[in-house]
């Protein structure tokens, strides 16, 4: 029986051993985190570096051309949808559903979309076009001015 027991210890031991080996060997010794980094510098140097007219002003929520005609766009951190139901037309409205607060997730056929329990809204006032929820997103005071859009 002693000499199972130092069996078992020697197999749980090596199996520890290896699994140590396997996670140094698997994280590279910090040479690919180095990798990893500049890659992740990389892919967002363009984004730094891009033209100024590319992304909105400081304060503006959006460019107008960021707004498709007939669909939207969400802004997760602002919780605002804005719509362009049609050409020039730019509404804004609260992003969270109606119904249980839940975040909209998409702006898809003419429709801003709740994903927790389906609730529809329309893209040019915000109306509930299919439930469960009662009522329409609140309405955002926006301004467009030139290309940019921002909060009234």
């Amino acid at each position: 029986m002693g000499n199972d027991l130092q069996s078992r210890r020697a197999v749980i031991a090596g199996v520890g051993a290896s699994g140590l080996a396997l996670a140094v060997t698997a994280c590279g010794g910090g040479t690919d985190t180095a990798q990893d980094a500049g890659t992740a510098a990389e892919s967002s140097a363009p984004q730094s570096s891009a033209p100024e007219s590319s992304a909105p002003q400081a304060g503006a929520l959006a460019k107008t051309a960021d707004i498709p005609v007939g669909g939207g766009t969400i802004l997760k951190d602002q919780k605002i949808v804005i719509t362009q139901p049609t050409e020039g037309d730019f509404k804004a409205f609260s992003a969270l559903c109606t119904h249980k607060g839940c975040p909209v997730a998409s702006v898809e056929g003419g429709s801003i979309v709740c994903p927790c329990h389906g609730s529809k809204f329309a893209i040019a006032d915000g109306a509930v076009t299919d439930g469960p929820a009662e009522k329409p997103l609140a309405a955002q005071e926006i301004k467009v001015d030139g290309d940019q859009i921002t909060l009234a």
